[in-house]
């Protein structure tokens, strides 16, 4: 079963959305503590996307994987940094971080052939 990772974005970005219009507050803060975490000080904005797709394999966030997976292709990262980065997910959440992480492949593949 495929499945279509850049629709699975559309959707989630229009229930953030709705999220947000019903939460201002809460998703204004969450959104501050995105961005605090993503500013460049000693890591690369590209590093921290990667981080943040390892935990999303590991803990199983499906919808953080898509986001992250997304966010890392757009700066810039390779199909080999993607899995490299899956491999310390596996490495860090065993048999889980599998599933997960060839869904994480998929979702790139399907962004850096768009």
């Amino acid at each position: 079963m495929t499945k279509d990772y850049i629709a699975v974005s559309a959707e989630q970005d229009s229930r953030a959305a709705n999220l947000f219009r019903g939460h201002t507050e809460a998703m204004r803060a969450h959104r501050q503590t995105m961005k605090a975490a993503q500013e460049p000080k000693a890591l690369t904005p590209q590093v921290t996307e990667l981080m943040a797709l390892a935990i999303s394999i590991t803990q199983r966030c499906e919808g953080c994987l898509v986001y992250h997976t997304k966010e890392a292709h757009r700066q810039g990262t390779s199909r080999q940094e993607v899995l490299d980065t899956i491999a310390v997910a596996i490495e860090m959440g065993g048999g889980p971080a599998t599933v997960y992480g060839a869904s994480a492949l998929e979702a790139f593949d399907q962004f850096d052939n768009k």
